[in-house]
C-alpha cells in the first residue's frame, strides 16, 4: 500500500482499523506482524502530515500580522 497518496483521514481511518483488527486477537501471528508493520508506517506518515500542518500554521501566525 502507498501511504503517500493518502489523506491524514484515509490514513488514520485504516490505522485505527488496524488496531482494532489486533486488539480483537483473532488475527494470526503472520497477520499481526504484517498489520503492526503496517500500523508503524502509518502513524509515521500521520506523524509528518500534522508536523508538516503544524509548520504551514506557525508560518501563517509569523507572517501574518496581527489584528487588534
Amino acid at each position: 500500500m502507498d501511504t503517500e497518496k493518502l489523506s491524514f483521514e484515509e490514513a488514520y481511518k485504516q490505522l485505527t482499523e488496524l488496531v482494532k483488527k489486533m486488539e480483537s486477537g483473532e488475527m494470526p501471528l503472520a497477520d499481526s506482524v504484517a498489520a503492526y508493520e503496517q500500523g508503524i508506517k502509518l502513524k509515521a506518515y500521520c506523524e509528518q502530515l500534522l508536523k508538516e500542518a503544524e509548520l504551514k500554521i506557525e508560518t501563517l501566525k509569523v507572517t501574518t500580522p496581527n489584528e487588534q
